[in-house]
């Protein structure tokens, strides 16, 4: 279960992973969007950066973590067992997000 007292207010935005395309997140103005993204457990959900400085996509249990993405960079994991994946950015730890698997 997500607690809003660990993430920013925003966090509470949520989006859903539609079935008829792959699930995407988006850096953009030192933001994650969506926050929250639930998906189905099996699922790769792919993050693209659209700021001109670089972030990375770490979780914070160590599972996946990606190297620095430049602009128009994208990394892609799969989600194989249902929980609650909490997220961010090593270079701006304010950046916070998080996949729901279901």
């Amino acid at each position: 279960m997500l607690c809003a007292a660990a993430f920013p207010v925003g966090l509470l935005a949520a989006g859903v992973a539609n079935a008829g395309g792959s699930p995407s997140v988006v850096m953009k103005n030192f933001n994650f969007s969506p926050m929250t993204l639930t998906i189905k457990a099996g699922t790769s959900v792919t993050w693209k950066n659209l700021d001109a400085e670089p972030h990375t996509v770490m979780s914070l249990d160590g599972l996946f973590r990606s190297g620095a993405l430049d602009q128009n960079d994208s990394f892609t994991y799969k989600f194989a067992k249902p929980g609650t994946y909490k997220y961010l950015c090593s270079i701006h730890p304010r950046m916070r997000a998080a996949i729901i698997v279901r």
